[in-house]
């Protein structure tokens, strides 16, 4: 029998909608061969590693010279095992090169290689038409023609490309600031802050807000740039399980007995990190239970809503939105203009916050400001998500990745295929398990023309791998239909293999 781990809230009161999240635990069978499969891997990997020492086989990974053999070494050789061995095998599923708008349907150039995934050479062939199932392009606007390329195009006449200075000094266009005048409205808060890359959006201003003395809580399947900023920060992290709200109360409640190490003063602030939805499990943070938490126990909350942001909520207002919660109560409100906008950047919003980070985040003071035609971009697409550009359009795609991302769920459930997640979120994780399944299930879509996105370990547990689906408002019931029917021809075909 399969077990599920049903997610359940524990105080229904505090929401206004059903919220139940199904995590299906690994098959005891399965879980066995994928630790003999990566088992074999590694034997193998040893093997092969001796031969190189040896010179019997090629070794073409970063290494010291025999000169310096004596001196610390530069390129940790155990670190990189994994990657020579294991990874470099099925190399070929990722950074593959794309020449077309990365839309509901994309344009890849073919490449081959005759080293075994060491290196790559074009054949000057295109594949066309793949269905893209990979880019977080929620509501479609990954796009050449229409609106948003056209103001982004007549922005890049006025202002040009780049600004070639920080905002504190020469690069403080008009644009951004209509830009942050216009994220602040559609968020709900009092002002907002623009910055030019997604990641150091959380990288460089998370240690403006915490320090020595400070305490983080940290989600365990938190973004790596959440990670680095809570390290880069100086202060104590401890690590909470997975939307798990009673490990964190206990982290909380145990902060306020214990306090600091040693000296046992209280801490000066303590800092809850989450996103709204988690990108490699489909999850929605239990939003009304963090709230409840952080007031409760005296805490400040930093909301990640990178992925949730213009996909969830009747509005597009993310997991505030979706919740029907008070971004008031929401003391750091940040997001990413890269996935659900079709843009690059982020951004953080809050009260009197934003006044602090212009003086003290690096990622103000330092890093060049934003381009002016993806401001533009931005600008554009949140009006149309707001019905700012007196059309229907924004609706019209809220409720198509609304629609979509239902029945590409139920859909994958009822081919018996193990998903993972909320239904209300677009991403969509379907568990491949052995590692073997990983390189195989990414060739053999590309060969039925659907491009997907396949992730094992380290990016997930070892026993976790999975293919994962990002859904839109622009892909068709018949592209979702064509990529559910060949994943299942795939499987089963691959299980039949397997059997033989």
């Amino acid at each position: 029998s399969l077990a599920y781990n049903n997610h359940v809230v524990r105080n229904t009161s505090l929401y206004n909608r059903p919220f139940v999240e199904q995590f299906e635990e690994t098959p005891l069978l399965v879980a066995v061969l994928t630790y003999v499969g990566y088992g074999i891997l590694t034997i193998f990997g040893y093997l092969r590693d001796f031969l190189r020492n040896w010179g019997v086989e090629n070794c073409h990974v970063a290494r010291e010279r025999d000169e310096q053999k004596d001196f610390v070494p530069l390129y940790q050789d155990f670190e990189n095992f994994y990657t020579r061995n294991l990874y470099m095998r099925i190399r070929d599923n990722w950074n593959r090169p794309i020449c077309s708008v990365p839309g509901a349907k994309m344009d890849l150039v073919e490449r081959t290689s005759k080293d075994y995934n060491w290196t790559f050479e074009h054949t000057g062939k295109v594949v066309k038409d793949v269905i893209n199932m990979g880019s977080y392009n929620y509501l479609g606007f990954a796009e050449n023609t229409g609106s948003c390329a056209d103001n982004a195009t007549g922005s890049t006449h006025k202002y040009g490309v780049g600004v070639g200075s920080t905002r504190s000094e020469m690069g403080n266009l008009d644009i951004h600031e209509e830009l942050e005048q216009l994220v602040a409205r559609f968020l709900g808060v009092e002002s907002s802050m623009a910055f030019g890359m997604g990641f150091a959006t959380n990288s460089m201003n998370i240690p403006a807000l915490a320090g020595k003395g400070c305490l983080i809580l940290s989600d365990e399947l938190n973004h790596a740039s959440l990670a680095l900023g809570a390290r880069l920060s100086g202060a104590t992290i401890r690590v909470f399980k997975h939307n798990n709200m009673v490990s964190l109360e206990k982290l909380l409640r145990d902060a306020i007995v214990h306090g600091q190490p040693r000296t046992h003063r209280p801490w000066k602030k303590m800092l809850i990190l989450v996103e709204g939805i988690y990108s490699m499990e489909g999850s929605i943070v239990r939003l009304p239970e963090v709230i409840a938490l952080k007031k409760h126990y005296k805490a400040y909350l930093y909301l990640d809503e990178a992925h949730s942001i213009g996909a969830l909520g009747p509005r597009g207002g993310g997991v505030v939105d979706y919740f029907g919660l008070d971004p008031k109560d929401v003391d750091i409100m940040m997001g990413t203009f890269t996935k659900s906008f079709g843009a690059a950047g982020g951004y953080i919003g809050g009260k009197r916050l934003i006044d602090y980070l212009r003086s003290h985040s690096h990622s103000s003071i330092y890093a060049t400001a934003m381009s002016p035609p993806v401001s533009q971009q931005i600008i554009t697409s949140m009006k149309i998500i707001m019905g700012e550009d007196n059309t229907t359009l924004g609706a019209e795609r809220l409720k198509q990745l609304s629609e979509n991302t239902t029945y590409f769920r139920r859909k994958l459930r009822e081919m018996g295929f193990i998903i993972y997640g909320n239904n209300d979120s677009p991403v969509v994780p379907m568990m491949l398990y052995m590692p073997a399944k990983i390189g195989a299930f990414g060739r053999e879509m590309l060969k039925r023309n659907i491009g997907t996105v396949v992730v094992g370990f380290p990016a997930t547990p070892i026993i976790e791998s999975r293919a994962r689906f990002c859904v839109s408002a622009a892909h068709t019931r018949d592209m979702l239909d064509t990529v559910s029917h060949r994943s299942e021809t795939h499987t089963h075909m691959h299980q039949t293999c397997l059997t033989q």
